[in-house]
């Protein structure tokens, strides 16, 4: 009898020596796991299909290449998608690498599966060259405002494909990590997928420096003090929860490597450190977030500007936590994230956790940096200049500001009013001339902070446009686009013979004049300026984008030239 099961058993690993079936089978219980009503009917049609496809075929690691769609389709199972996108998942390198054709796919599996596997697929290579990277991110955007599942799957299959990046030559782990961590990394963290994030950061570290990855991570693994401290603090931790009549589930969440490596950027000649972090998910509603809160902050002292609340402005990616740091036993600083169960699920699986609600509709779900993304691409005719601009938009973290007028606008950090204008499209973006930040007039130019309250002064007379210099601190592609296109179709114009002479020649007329009354009040004051350079910060002291917005200003009496004069002298002879 055991000499049969052996043979059975030699048998059945020489049939599958891959162990695909077994795979298949864990891809299964994660499914089963995480979603509340899976079609395994579904999922294994959709592998038959994909194994039959992809017969024959092999990756760099020598495995057959069904391993890798399995692989995926088990990574979005753990994360707790539809059956669907996990069908979607195990399909989708067909149309791109075999003769199954997109109508084929979708006469067998219809069109919503469809168009996840035609977003997730990669383009012509060998017709399009170096444009084949631009291209396919520009098509991953485009199908993403169809179904943000297409986004989903796009990152589990470079999950799997950076989890044995070791494989290829060094060149191409070189230049696969740095487009990883250029785009793939920050449209993780848009989506909120933190659990993807974290593993794409530090596989990307230990490509691109290894050398420091060992050292950070020979350091988290041998860092005795920090689980003795945790230990120490966790049982006083629920004392005081207790105390102030609050359940909450502790967990103790160490850094990842990528983590420990960004502190030592922020702090150069510090070694690796990992101070302990607690994770308090209260079991009760929203406003025992605030009691929990208040509950630590009671046992030790906070550290000053530490505490942020992102549960009264929640992340552009929906994150939601209370954020806070003391000093705890023996004055070792200890940090806390406290959120409800609801948003401790969306801190790992961002928008995947909204997906799961019941009704959820996949096409109907879209965050405000998608749609602004989807509004400016159709604005980019080069696929090159997309995938710069969209390098741009996702390298700077959002920052929300407020208008006059109590909207919210997002913005990336450090964006300018210029940014603020042109976010409601040219008609406004090319009439703004001054902005108020915060009640107090500000330059064009001036960054702009979390929480701003801006005031954009726009006008209505003609002519009127934006200025050159804008572009030096506009930090939307949306700003950007408009600006240029306002040249280049001023530039037509005047090529073309179609520009109005007469407004144009007023324009020019009335700067002169304004020039002349500043120079005039200036030399009853015994003054002269050998050049222009003083005024432009005078300018826009005063909340003029340019020098010819400040003598229209002049030339319309809507500026006094001689407290500009005084103004500019009191400036000069400052310095």
């Amino acid at each position: 009898m055991l000499r049969a099961l052996l043979s059975a058993t030699r048998s059945a690993r020489q049939e599958d020596p891959w162990n695909l079936a077994g795979r298949v089978a864990e891809l299964e219980a994660a499914h089963r796991a995480n979603w509340r009503e899976p079609d395994l009917l579904l999922v294994r049609r959709a592998y038959r299909i994909a194994e039959q496809m992809h017969r024959g075929q092999a990756r760099k690691s020598g495995e057959p290449y069904i391993t890798h769609p399995i692989a995926v389709s088990t990574i979005l199972a753990e994360l707790g998608v539809d059956t669907s996108t996990i069908a979607a998942g195990l399909l989708h390198d067909t149309v791109e690498d075999t003769s199954y054709s997109l109508e084929s796919l979708r006469s067998d599996f219809g069109g919503e599966i469809a168009i996840m596997v035609d977003g997730v697929t990669k383009l012509d290579k060998i017709h399009l060259g170096s444009a084949a990277e631009a291209e396919t991110f520009r098509k991953l955007v485009l199908t993403a405002g169809r179904d943000i599942r297409v986004m989903v799957i796009k990152l589990a299959d470079r999950l799997h494909n950076m989890r044995t990046i070791k494989f290829k030559k060094r060149a191409s782990q070189i230049r696969i990590a740095e487009a990883t961590k250029d785009v793939l990394i920050p449209l993780a963290d848009r989506l909120g997928l933190y659990v993807i994030k974290r593993e794409l950061e530090d596989i990307v570290l230990e490509t691109l420096e290894p050398e420091v990855f060992t050292r950070i991570r020979e350091h988290l693994g041998s860092d005795t003090d920090r689980l003795r401290q945790v230990a120490e603090i966790v049982p006083q931790v629920r004392r005081a929860l207790r105390a102030y009549k609050v359940s909450a589930k502790l967990i103790d969440r160490p850094r990842h490597p990528y983590s420990v490596y960004r502190e030592m950027q922020k702090h150069p000649g510090t070694g690796p450190a990992d101070p302990p972090r607690l994770v308090v998910v209260v079991d009760g509603p929203l406003t025992d977030c605030y009691a929990a809160l208040g509950a630590i902050h009671a046992q030790w002292k906070p550290v000053g500007g530490k505490f942020r609340d992102l549960i009264a402005a929640k992340k552009f990616n929906l994150y939601q936590s209370l954020h806070t740091a003391v000093n705890g036993p023996g004055g070792t600083n200890v940090e806390f994230l406290i959120r409800t169960k609801e948003m401790h699920e969306t801190a790992e699986i961002g928008i995947v956790a909204g997906l799961k609600d019941p009704g959820a509709d996949p096409a109907q779900v879209q965050l405000p940096w998608l749609r602004r993304l989807l509004d400016w691409q159709h604005e980019i005719a080069d696929s090159g200049q997309f995938l710069d601009s969209l390098r741009c938009d996702l390298a700077d973290q959002d920052i929300l500001v407020f208008t006059g007028r109590g909207e919210q606008v997002m913005v990336p950090k450090h964006a300018s009013p210029v940014d603020v204008a042109y976010c409601s499209g040219p008609s406004t973006g090319h009439r703004l001339i001054a902005a108020y930040v915060n009640g107090e007039i500000a330059p064009l130019s001036q960054p702009l902070k979390d929480g701003d309250s801006i005031e954009l002064v726009l006008t209505n007379e003609q002519p009127y446009g934006p200025s050159k210099q804008w572009l030096e601190h506009a930090k939307t592609p949306e700003a950007q686009l408009h600006i240029g296109d306002w040249f280049d179709s001023r530039e037509d114009l005047e090529n073309t013979g179609e520009l109005p002479v007469v407004p144009m020649q007023r324009f020019e007329d009335e700067v002169k004049d304004g020039k002349n009354r500043l120079w005039r009040s200036l030399i009853r004051r015994g003054r002269g300026l050998a050049g222009e350079q003083p005024l432009h910060g005078v300018a826009s002291s005063l909340g003029y984008p340019d020098l010819d917005s400040m003598y229209l200003a002049l030339a319309r009496e809507k500026l006094d030239p001689d407290e500009l004069a005084d103004k500019l002298i009191t400036t000069v002879d400052r310095y």
